[in-house]
């Protein structure tokens, strides 16, 4: 069964990742050159001169951006596509063996439609619910510090995990109401907030990249769950 799990894994994972880098292509990529654009056009502008003589007392901090000055990153064309599609396979690979050894622990039977059911459900516990409350972003934007964010992110999807186990496995009323109550949790308490809402783009192109970021994550995790519950029923069978 081992066996089975990491060869589907990986050919799961491999068509997920390939895939999914050519849908970024024509999908979330443009949008993300284009928001560069916007904040190298930002942070070329002068600051604006203080209004006053203690306005740089004053003055809120300077809200943290992605970009950091002189910080690396893979040059565009033919460097970058080969990077993103490295990265895609490994995370398609990631959430196949994720989404393997949660239905393998559940036990019963293991198909394609199993798995894609188990996808969906990955999509809405680690993007769908926690975008309610950390959002999709492009370069530009203004965050929170980085170790807070990661920090309610793990605890959201842990959380939205648990409670969609609890919603549409357990039987008993209480242990759904429950699950229902640890999902909520994390945003009743919040996700950390920027500095600012302010952005170096436009809100439209902002709200572009959120939708064409989920129905990306959706892809991603619908995919791997259908091909990789496909190919170990595949290989289970035939041993």
């Amino acid at each position: 069964m081992l066996k089975s799990i990491i060869v589907s894994a990986f050919g799961a994972g491999l068509l997920a990742g390939a895939l999914l880098t050519a849908v970024q292509f024509v999908t979330t990529e443009p949008l993300i050159l284009a928001g560069e654009v916007y904040e190298k056009a930002a942070d070329a502008a002068p600051a604006p001169a203080a209004t006053h003589e203690h306005a740089d007392a004053s003055a809120p901090a300077e809200a943290e951006h992605h970009h950091e000055e002189g910080a690396w990153e893979p040059a565009d064309g033919f460097e970058r596509s080969a990077y993103t599609l490295i990265a895609n396979l490994l995370m398609g690979v990631a959430v196949s063996a994720v989404l393997l050894g949660a239905m393998t622990l559940r036990g019963g039977r293991i198909d394609a439609k199993t798995g894609l059911l188990w996808g969906v459900a990955g999509f809405f516990a680690a993007s769908l619910l926690p975008s309610l409350g950390l959002s999709p972003e492009l370069p530009g934007t203004a965050a929170a510090e980085i170790g807070s964010r990661q920090m309610w992110w793990l605890g959201t999807v842990g959380a939205s995990a648990a409670g969609l186990a609890l919603v549409l496995l357990a039987k008993p009323w209480w242990s759904k109401a429950l699950g229902l109550l640890l999902a909520i949790v994390p945003h009743v308490i919040g996700a950390p907030e920027p500095p600012t809402l302010e952005a170096a783009y436009p809100a439209v192109l902002g709200a572009e990249f959120v939708v064409a970021s989920l129905v990306v994550s959706a892809l991603l995790w619908s995919v791997s769950g259908l091909s990789a519950g496909w190919l170990f029923n595949r290989l289970s069978g035939r041993a």
